[in-house]
This record gives C-alpha cells, sequence and structure tokens, in this order.
C-alpha cells in the first residue's frame, strides 16, 4: 500500500451532514423558539438554512450561540457523609463469623444497614455485587485477627474505609458513585495479624440503579416522541 496515496481522515466537522443530524439541528431550534431565544423571523431563517446544510460544520453554526450546543456537565455530588450513629441499629442486622473456617455471604441478598464480620484463623467474604439495597447507607464492621476479610461492592456504589492494621493490613479502595442517589459502603474495622480488604468487583452494577436510570431514559424519550 502507498501510505503517500492515503487520504487523511477529514475532520468531524467535515464530515456530510445526515436527515437524522439536520433533524437534531431543528429540534434545537425548536426549543429555542419556544424558549424565547430565538424570533420567530430568526428561527424560520435558520431553519431554511439547515435544509440546505451539506456538512456537521455547517449545520453548527446555526445553534452556536444556543445553550444547547454547549452542554453542561453535572457538578460532582460527594457521597453522603458517614452516618450518625443514631440513624444505624445498635445492633448488626446480620453477623457473618468465621473462626478457623469461611464464610461467604454472595448472591442475591438483602443488605441490612449494618453487618458485622469476623474473622478469627479464618476467612469472611461478603460480596454485595449482587445485593439489593434497601438503604442507602451500609455500614460493615469487620474484625480480623490472624484471618482475612474481603469486601466486594458493585462498581456504582460509592465504598469509603476506615480503620488500620496491627502488624496486618486494612486496604479499602475510595469509589464515588455518579449518582448521588447511589449507595455508599463504609467499611470500618482492625486487622490484627491479618487483612481487611474493600474493591469494586468490575463488571458488576446494581440493578435497581440501572432500572432507575433506564425509566429516566423512556420517560425522555416518550416526551420527544409525543412532540
Amino acid at each position: 500500500m502507498d501510505l503517500q496515496k492515503q487520504t487523511p481522515p477529514a475532520a468531524a466537522t467535515e464530515l456530510r451532514a445526515s436527515d437524522a443530524d439536520r433533524d437534531r439541528i431543528a429540534d434545537i431550534l425548536r426549543d429555542a423558539l419556544a424558549e424565547g431565544r430565538l424570533t420567530a423571523d430568526e428561527h424560520a431563517e435558520r431553519v431554511e438554512g439547515v435544509l440546505t446544510a451539506k456538512t456537521v460544520g455547517e449545520l453548527d453554526v446555526y445553534i452556536r450561540d444556543l445553550p444547547a450546543a454547549h452542554p453542561r456537565r453535572a457538578p460532582h455530588v460527594p457521597a453522603a457523609g458517614r452516618p450518625a450513629p443514631a440513624a444505624m441499629p445498635a445492633d448488626p442486622d446480620e453477623n457473618v463469623v468465621a473462626v478457623f473456617s469461611a464464610a461467604v455471604r454472595k448472591g442475591r441478598w438483602r443488605a441490612g444497614r449494618r453487618i458485622h464480620a469476623y474473622a478469627i484463623f479464618g476467612s469472611v467474604e461478603i460480596d454485595l455485587s449482587e445485593a439489593l439495597f434497601e438503604y442507602q447507607q451500609v455500614v460493615i464492621r469487620a474484625i480480623s485477627v490472624f484471618g482475612s476479610v474481603e469486601v466486594r461492592v458493585p462498581e456504582n456504589v460509592s465504598l469509603r474505609g476506615a480503620g488500620g492494621g496491627v502488624l496486618g493490613s486494612f486496604e479499602v479502595d475510595t469509589l464515588d458513585a455518579e449518582d448521588p442517589e447511589a449507595p455508599v459502603v463504609h467499611v470500618d474495622g482492625w486487622a490484627v495479624l491479618g487483612s481487611i480488604e474493600g474493591r469494586p468487583k468490575r463488571g458488576k452494577l446494581v440493578a435497581d440503579i440501572l432500572d432507575r436510570i433506564q425509566r429516566k431514559v423512556d420517560k425522555n424519550l416518550r416526551k420527544h416522541l409525543d412532540r
């Protein structure tokens, strides 16, 4: 192949406009007219130009001074702070205990507000990747003595850790969810000659958050189709 004869890729603005591109710009202009950003004459003039535009760059000219051409990113909302002691039950909703053994909590289960995990010469695995979150805040209190406690969470929740190790390791990733209403999992505890760790489980997402997002998309789509 003769590299010198290859045609360089066209810039995005030079690409030929499709009917879908023209419809998108026309929708933006219609909304601008309804909002009072354009007069009737300006709207008519721009729509006429949109219908005859040949490239994407020519289309962009007609909405360059409109807010829709400059979408704003939603401000980042930090995860909710640690719940007040009164917000959590005094007793755990569930105990996961491993003494010279192994204990696993995984699959489709309901996560309570407070979970206690004890690994004494054993291992505990708490997998929340498929759990049902009935509360926005979940506190996992972990104690590891010559053992290990592993906590796994979905990628679309927030994760926080507070604890330490005595001749052991305490490692909890900090994870921030994009959805401010997403669950927040707090992992607290101490590892004595053992380990405690909290990590997101790649590829796993909280299903109810996805369902809520899909409902919002469907609602917006219906509004668009009803216009």
